[in-house]
């Protein structure tokens, strides 16, 4: 799968772009940009890297398969549903959208090319996820009264994207999906109600949001924030275990990726995946779901459902 980039992102040059030219079967071939030293960054993994001046430049080349989109937050509908019309697979950064009904227009897009798109939301092509999902479905720890989520880091520059209301900053589109889709993808379960949510704003972006919520058979806890000591972890307590994990966003980068699995009896053990990238899983799952019809772990109906999730925390934070 040939792919292009729109935009040079640092996420993209230090990430992505990597993970693309590493993955099995893919190669990165396009770039567009209008800036040549950020260009120079990444035609040095990527040599013979063709460069355009602008995205529409890009989706015209006939030499690219699949676009990936690192834009900020306010352009992705916009921009894949244009990448999707060109005839490009589409992988974009999540959040993909804003609201939850914005992905409506993606997917109609989607199934109206015949191309495949999905938000990269790449935790869920880690193996720690597919391990915690299968010992939280088959019982390990019994039945699931209550799961915990945690993200943050501090992040107060207010010239960053993700500080600035114009361009959808903010914790919850940041890392809101990583605390809500985590729960939702392990436990496979959607939220009843919203029972409690504070969002705290700072110059119009949400920088610090606690929520819980009834998920029917329990309960959920969540945190995240943009203006707090860097942490990470996931637990899931039920009635005969507990399964935390230690580093379920940033595996490799904020600590390497531990399971702790404790069961009755003071059964305790840890599972770990030293050296996995997740993005490289990441698009090597996309091309095989696009080329192949592969089963995708994170489709755009899964995104939905998370932003439908922060809709509602927004809602019920407002009264």
């Amino acid at each position: 799968m040939r792919w292009g980039i729109l935009g040079a992102a640092n996420f993209a040059r230090q990430h992505m772009g990597p993970a693309i030219h590493a993955a099995k079967g893919s190669e990165l071939v396009a770039l567009a940009t209008s800036d040549a030293a950020k260009a120079d960054q990444f035609s040095a993994f990527a040599p013979g890297l063709r460069v355009h001046v602008d995205y529409d430049a890009l989706l015209a080349d006939d030499g690219v398969d699949a676009v990936y989109i690192p834009l900020p937050n306010h352009l992705h509908v916009d921009w894949t549903i244009k990448a999707l019309n060109a005839g490009k697979h589409v992988l974009c950064e999540k959040p993909i959208a804003l609201k939850a009904d914005d992905i409506d227009r993606v997917i109609a897009a989607r199934d109206a090319s015949g191309k495949f798109a999905a938000e990269a939301f790449m935790i869920t092509h880690h193996p720690q996820f597919a391990r915690a999902r299968a010992l939280v479905q088959d019982g390990t720890i019994g039945s699931l009264r209550h799961a915990d989520a945690l993200f943050t880091f501090n992040n107060p520059d207010a010239a960053n994207i993700r500080n600035k209301p114009e361009t959808g900053g903010g914790a919850l589109p940041d890392i809101g999906v990583y605390a809500l889709g985590a729960v939702r993808y392990v436990t496979m379960a959607e939220p009843v109600a919203i029972t409690h949510a504070r969002v705290d704003f700072e110059n119009g972006v949400d920088v610090f949001a606690q929520i819980a919520a009834d998920f029917g058979g329990f309960t959920y806890s969540g945190l995240v924030s943009t203006r707090m000591q860097p942490a990470q972890r996931v637990t899931f307590h039920g009635d005969k275990g507990i399964l935390t994990m230690t580093a379920p966003f940033n595996a490799g980068v904020y600590d390497q990726a531990e399971l702790i699995i404790e069961t009755q009896g003071g059964v305790r053990s840890i599972e770990r995946w030293p050296g996995v990238n997740q993005y490289v899983l990441q698009v090597e799952a996309f091309a095989a779901a696009a080329q192949a019809g592969a089963d995708y772990a994170c489709p755009l109906e899964f995104s939905r459902g998370t932003q439908a999730m922060m809709d509602l925390v927004y809602a019920a934070a407002k009264g």
